[in-house]
C-alpha cells in the first residue's frame, strides 16, 4: 500500500528499463488502483510481466472491496499472489480459502503464485516444515486436472518486513520440503521463490541454490534503484550457468 500516482509511473519506467538489460524474467505487482496506469506505463514492448497482489476466494457476487480473478485478467494481468502472509493475517484468510482464490485465478487464465511460510513461534516450536506443508496442500487441492501452471513463494513470516532474512541454507531446505510436495500432486514443474528480506546483497545467495528459482522481493522493490540491481544480480546467476531456470521476480 504505498505509491502516489507520479512514483509509481517513474518506478514502472525504472522496472521496464532494469528488465531490458536482463535475461532474468521480471514481474511486477503493484495496488490494484494502479494496475492500468502500470500496464500503460510499461509499454506494450516492455518486458516486464504485470501482476496483482491478490484476488477474491469467490468469482464474482456481493464482495463489497474484493476483486474478482477475471477482472485482474482483463486489465492486463498475468499473476496474482494467493495467501500473502500479511493478506492471511489481517484478513484471516485460511489455507482453504487461499486454494479457492488460487482456482479463481486459474479458472481466470492467470498464474497464481501461492505464498506459504511459518512464523517464528511455529518455527521455533519445531513445526516449520509441518506448517508449510499444510498450507501448500490445501492450497493445492482443489486446483484441477490436467495440472495448470502455478508458481510457489516461500516467505517465511519472520522474515518480512523484519530486516532479518533466512539463511540460503535454510531456504534451499524449505525448497526442498515443497519439490516434494509439489512433485506428489502433480506439480513437478512449478517454479518456487524466496521471498522474505530480499536485497541486492544477499540475492546471489539465495539464487545459487538448487531449488530456489526466483525471489519474491518486497520492501527494495519501492526503490528503483535496488530493484534494478536485484535484477542485475539474477542475471548474473544466468550469465554464470546458462542452464539455469532460475528467474527474478518482485
Amino acid at each position: 500500500m504505498n505509491g502516489s500516482r507520479d512514483e509509481v509511473r517513474a518506478w514502472a519506467a525504472a522496472a521496464s528499463a532494469a528488465a531490458a538489460r536482463s535475461s532474468a524474467e521480471v514481474a511486477v505487482l503493484p495496488p490494484h488502483p494502479w494496475l492500468l496506469l502500470v500496464r500503460e506505463a510499461l509499454g506494450e514492448r516492455s518486458r516486464v510481466a504485470l501482476g496483482a497482489q491478490q484476488c477474491h476466494p469467490e468469482a464474482k457476487g456481493a464482495h463489497t472491496g474484493g476483486v474478482a480473478a477475471s477482472m485482474l485478467a482483463e486489465a492486463g494481468c498475468r499473476y496474482v499472489l494467493a495467501g500473502h502472509s500479511e493478506t492471511r493475517r489481517e484478513q484471516s484468510l485460511s489455507d482453504e480459502r487461499v486454494g479457492a482464490a488460487a482456482l479463481r485465478a486459474v479458472e481466470a487464465g492467470l498464474v497464481p503464485i501461492v505464498c506459504v511460510g511459518e512464523t517464528s513461534a511455529e518455527r521455533d516450536a519445531g513445526r516449520a516444515r509441518e506448517v508449510v506443508l499444510r498450507q501448500i496442500e490445501a492450497a493445492l487441492a482443489p486446483l484441477p486436472r490436467p495440472r495448470p501452471r502455478i508458481e510457489v513463494a516461500y516467505e517465511p513470516v519472520w522474515a518480512i518486513g523484519t530486516g532479518e532474512n533466512a539463511t540460503p541454507d535454510e531456504a534451499e531446505e524449505a525448497h526442498g520440503w515443497l519439490r516434494e510436495a509439489l512433485a506428489r500432486a502433480g506439480f513437478p514443474g512449478a517454479r518456487i521463490l524466496y521471498g522474505g528480506s530480499v536485497t541486492h546483497g544477499n540475492v546471489a545467495g539465495f539464487l545459487s541454490r538448487p531449488g530456489v528459482d526466483g525471489v519474491l522481493v518486497g520492501g527494495q522493490s519501492l526503490d528503483s534503484t535496488a530493484f534494478a540491481g536485484i535484477v542485475a544480480a539474477a542475471d548474473g546467476i544466468l550469465d554464470r550457468d546458462p542452464s539455469a531456470t532460475r528467474r527474478a521476480r518482485p
